[in-house]
């Protein structure tokens, strides 16, 4: 598979939060994410690993318990099961990649 760029398509995950996956095979899949400021992603948990690249803005994820603030360059993996949740403090983008694919984010 091939993705060549596009700025549309993308999909609300929630208010505050756009997605569009950009690329998958049989076991990883790949998103952009886009967060604005103000917005609290809420605990969730899902089965999926999911590792993440920050390209630009301030959050702070809540992993497992533990607080982690993030900015640019940072990354971080979250195994599968694990409860998590995100403040977004700046208009955030960021890339993550999901293991096992989450076919819910296919388009």
């Amino acid at each position: 598979m091939f993705y060549k760029k596009d700025p549309d398509n993308y999909k609300e995950a929630f208010e505050g939060v756009t997605y569009k996956t950009l690329a998958w095979g049989d076991k990883t899949s790949l998103g952009e994410f886009k967060l604005k400021k103000g917005t609290a992603v809420p605990n969730h948990s899902h089965p999926n690993e999911q590792t993440g690249y920050m390209i630009s803005g301030k959050m702070t994820f809540t992993i497992g318990g533990e607080d982690y603030d993030t900015g640019p360059g940072d990354s971080w993996s979250i195994p599968g099961n694990v409860e998590h949740s995100v403040k977004v403090h700046e208009d955030s983008l960021v890339i993550e990649v999901f293991s096992p694919v989450r076919e819910d984010y296919l388009p």
